[in-house]
């Protein structure tokens, strides 16, 4: 799957717009710098898996809502597991993403 970053940018400012929040307030609310999201959502910037992790939170849902435009509400197990990415370093994250692509390759 190939990611369009112009809708992911679209996704996240559809997002950010439907909670009445300005992009400052959200570049806070993720600890992001100045004019980052700006230019994120204009598909300048490609986010980190970390910054879509944060940007997840920080508007109250999931990544996959920015990723496929479609968010898991009723399934809240997410949140645990976002906070526990947060917490990790770029190293961490690495590993984390090797293990979760190796994960959903499994049959359980």
């Amino acid at each position: 799957m190939e990611l369009d970053y112009t809708v992911i940018g679209k996704n996240i400012a559809r997002r950010r717009k439907k909670l009445g929040l300005k992009q400052a307030e959200v570049e806070e609310m993720a600890d992001i710098g100045q004019k980052y999201l700006t230019n994120i959502e204009r598909a300048v910037s490609i986010p980190s898996i970390e910054v879509v992790m944060r940007l997840a939170a920080a508007l109250d849902t999931t990544p996959d809502e920015f990723l496929v435009g479609a968010a898991r509400h009723e399934n809240e197990e997410w949140r645990s597991v976002a906070e526990l990415l947060r917490k990790m370093d770029g190293k961490q994250l690495d590993l984390a993403r090797s293990f979760l692509t190796w994960l959903t390759g499994q049959t359980l």
